[in-house]
């Protein structure tokens, strides 16, 4: 099946990329689903992805005109805004990646990926990290997000593409891998 790597551009982008979301979350799966076929552990809604959308272009997937995966960009200036993601942005103030403290670096969180279940295993991962790095890469030297550790598809396919683990942690809801890809 064909599809395209772009920027989301419409009200429709965003709504179809929170359906996604939705179907996606982590109450909607068994612990043995969760493990074959990972999860999402955040939920937005439509005025905070608008704005985010508005800071940073959100990249999709899309095949036949619908959202079949996207990778959130969440800016710095997201931080207080999206539930659930403040003991990541706490952590990367005290953590250092190659003898320099993260926040002292040009970066953005990843504010989730997804693939449409009927879709993966197309490339459509990597292919929507690729344009991350493609239109980020000149502005940022990080890209820095986190992964609960029972998330094993989702740990696999971040190493693929190339992040690194340089914290774990522990939460209310899950344990957590800080990772990072470098694009120095």
């Amino acid at each position: 099946m064909k599809f395209e790597i772009t920027e989301a551009s419409s009200i429709q982008d965003l709504q179809q990329m929170l359906a996604l979301q939705a179907k996606n979350h982590r109450g909607n799966f068994s612990e043995e689903e969760k493990l074959q076929n990972g999860f999402l552990s955040v939920k937005h809604n439509l005025e905070l992805l608008e704005a985010m959308n508005q800071a940073a272009p959100q990249i999709i997937a899309k095949a036949d005109g619908h959202v079949v995966g996207f990778a959130m960009v969440m800016l710095d200036s997201f931080k207080d805004k999206v539930p659930g993601m403040e003991s990541l942005f706490e952590s990367l103030k005290t953590l250092s990646w190659k003898g320099k403290k993260i926040t002292d670096y040009r970066y953005y969180v990843m504010g989730q990926v997804c693939v449409d279940n009927a879709f993966r295993s197309m490339g459509i991962f990597d292919k929507l990290y690729e344009k991350h790095r493609e239109i980020y890469a000149p502005h940022f030297d990080l890209c820095v997000t986190e992964i609960a550790s029972g998330n094993i598809r989702s740990m696999k396919a971040h190493r693929r593409v190339g992040f690194e683990v340089v914290h774990k942690f522990r939460d209310e809801v899950d344990e957590w891998n800080v990772v990072v890809w470098d694009w120095r």
